[in-house]
């Protein structure tokens, strides 16, 4: 996992995957059934988002439409009137942002003004959507939500009720046998063929493979009913649904998605999939698996024959649309054989009854520690992408499994500068304490050059020069050991000081190797680095021809003529 080598081309961005994403969901919706309400104004729901940013998201996923079990559909001018504004301010922030809609409208709009991937939970079974995104550049996340297109069609299946005793079976048999014959005035000898053929089809299994979401007999709905006072957290999450008690039949005929979900809470509730006497704590996962992992890789297919470049698409199994926690388990158990089909593949499993079920946490704001187990263990198996609401808790608590169980030095360039006091000695002190910062080391130093200041052209010329070192910690981690040194050395960040006014040492996080980050408190790449003299003349002292290296990056590298801070001399060497 520490090498995947997939690739998940978003617009502008592309994704790497030596280590795993975190997808921050962001819902500005009044009723989603963790964190309804919360950002549902639309200045909140920036400030969380960039708050998320802050605290470790890779990617944003903003949704303007609940799909809970028992939602209620919105349209799509008023999904597009709660989204748009959200999307476009984390845009211009620098956030890979994903519109997380069924909606083709919300998701050409979202598209427009800056979103870099579509997540459709309907799979994109819209053709519509399909003719979108094929002219677009955009991401897009694939996920399976049951059975949408078939979901008027009644599926049923005979109960088999088996004898455990031989004899009588072979004795019941035997007698169907007999009087088959017998009806057909059969002789002897084809009375002997009808057992013999009976013998010889018991080999065969006694009840077939049931379907992936048949309904249980009644008789069994009735059995798994919670007894009088018993716990409502053992038949149903609440907190899952925003109407799981809303009856099939009330579910909008002209929705998919919404019958399907209305279902989906429903056997959540009555236990009609779950009730059946079985043998095993689990069903097979070869039928369920089959069925996800068909969906999900012939849509992959019809999208790459639509013209959509296969690294765009990533898979996502659709924890709790359609399926019961039961299923959900076996799906992430085998989220691997999903891995195995080449994709990026999606966990989103955040404080879902899935989690409830292994926690036996019912409040779903409370199954945040429980999810971080979930997302791990499906790390492990191969997910690229973790999706989940607490960000700050989930990107400390990845941080450091990483650390120890996935050895993973990567490179970065800091750029060092000073005009106040011993400017020289002030860099070479700076290089010193960032190279006993923990998991880190300086491997390459540039020369020290004179240059103009920049932006703030009324003070001392600076000293700059550029360190490579190498890493193993997560690029905000690596931004707060530098925020020490440049406070170790005198630096003043309160509000008081000029934001590019003079200063004893700055210590800028240029680039990382395989890091895209947006928000306020880190941009990477550096948004300043393709303008400034003063860091790309340094760089070609550790690279070769660093303009045409980060302009494949995607960095816009100006004209040495305009650019802003120009080198004019040589200080000497670090």
């Amino acid at each position: 996992m520490a090498r995947d080598s997939k690739v998940w081309r978003c617009g502008k961005y592309e994704l790497k995957f030596d280590r795993p994403r975190i997808m921050g969901v962001l819902n500005v919706t009044p009723d989603s059934f963790s964190d309804g309400g919360e950002h549902l104004d639309t200045d909140a729901a920036i400030a969380h988002g960039l708050k998320m940013l802050d605290d470790g998201a890779d990617i944003i996923d903003v949704g303007g439409e609940s799909t809970g079990p028992g939602f209620t559909p919105v349209d799509p001018d008023t999904e597009a009137r709660r989204v748009l504004p959200v999307v476009q301010a984390l845009a211009k922030a620098g956030a890979v942002v994903s519109i997380d809609t069924r909606h083709v409208e919300v998701a050409k709009a979202a598209v427009r003004v800056g979103a870099s991937i579509v997540n459709d939970v309907t799979g994109f079974t819209d053709p519509r959507m399909v003719d979108f995104v094929k002219e677009s550049d955009c991401g897009l996340v694939v996920m399976h939500a049951g059975e949408v297109a078939d979901v008027e069609r009644p599926r049923t299946h005979t109960e088999v009720q088996l004898d455990t005793s031989a004899a009588a079976f072979m004795a019941q048999k035997a007698r169907e046998a007999e009087e088959a014959a017998r009806a057909l005035g059969a002789t002897g000898k084809s009375k002997r063929a009808a057992k013999a053929k009976l013998i010889s089809g018991m080999v065969q299994p006694l009840q077939p493979q049931l379907p992936f979401d048949a309904p249980a007999p009644a008789a069994d709905a009735e059995q798994a009913a919670p007894a009088p006072g018993a716990s409502a957290a053992v038949a149903f999450d609440a907190t899952d649904a925003d109407a799981v008690s809303a009856s099939v039949e009330d579910a909008p005929s002209s929705d998919d998605l919404a019958a399907v979900m209305a279902r989906s809470g429903a056997t959540a509730y009555n236990g009609s999939r779950s009730a059946q006497l079985r043998r095993f704590t689990l069903p097979d996962s070869a039928p369920i698996m089959r069925r996800v992992m068909g969906f999900l890789s012939d849509q992959a297919r019809a999208l790459i024959h639509a013209g959509v470049a296969r690294e765009r698409i990533c898979l996502d199994p659709g924890s709790g649309f359609g399926k019961v926690a039961n299923e959900d388990i076996v799906i992430q158990r085998e989220l691997g054989k999903i891995a195995s089909l080449g994709y990026p593949t999606l966990c989103a499993v955040s404080r879902k009854r899935l989690v409830g079920a292994i926690s036996g946490v019912a409040n779903a704001r409370e199954r945040d520690i429980a999810t971080f187990g979930v997302c791990l263990g499906a790390i492990e198996q191969g997910a690229n992408i973790v999706r989940v609401h607490n960000v700050a808790g989930f990107a400390q608590f990845l941080n450091g499994f990483w650390a120890i169980a996935r050895p993973q030095p990567r490179r970065a360039y800091v750029a060092l500068g000073s005009n106040e006091g011993d400017r020289l000695e002030n860099i070479r002190t700076a290089r010193d304490l960032i190279a006993q910062i923990p998991m880190t080391c300086v491997s390459s130093c540039s020369r020290i050059y004179e240059s103009e200041p920049a932006y703030e052209t009324d003070q001392d010329a600076f000293a700059n020069a550029v360190i490579e070192i190498k890493t193993e910690l997560a690029p905000l981690i690596l931004l707060d050991e530098l925020g020490k040194v440049e406070l170790q050395l005198g630096r003043d960040r309160s509000g008081k000081a000029k934001a590019n006014g003079p200063r004893p040492i700055d210590c800028d996080l240029l680039w990382m190797d395989n890091e895209i980050h947006g928000g306020n408190k880190l941009r990477l790449p550096h948004p300043g680095l393709g303008e400034r003299d003063f860091v790309l003349v340094p760089l070609e002292d550790l690279m070769h021809n660093p303009a045409r290296f980060f302009r494949y990056e995607g960095i816009d590298v100006k004209e040495p003529e305009d650019r802003v801070g120009h080198v004019v001399a040589e200080l000497g060497t670090l």
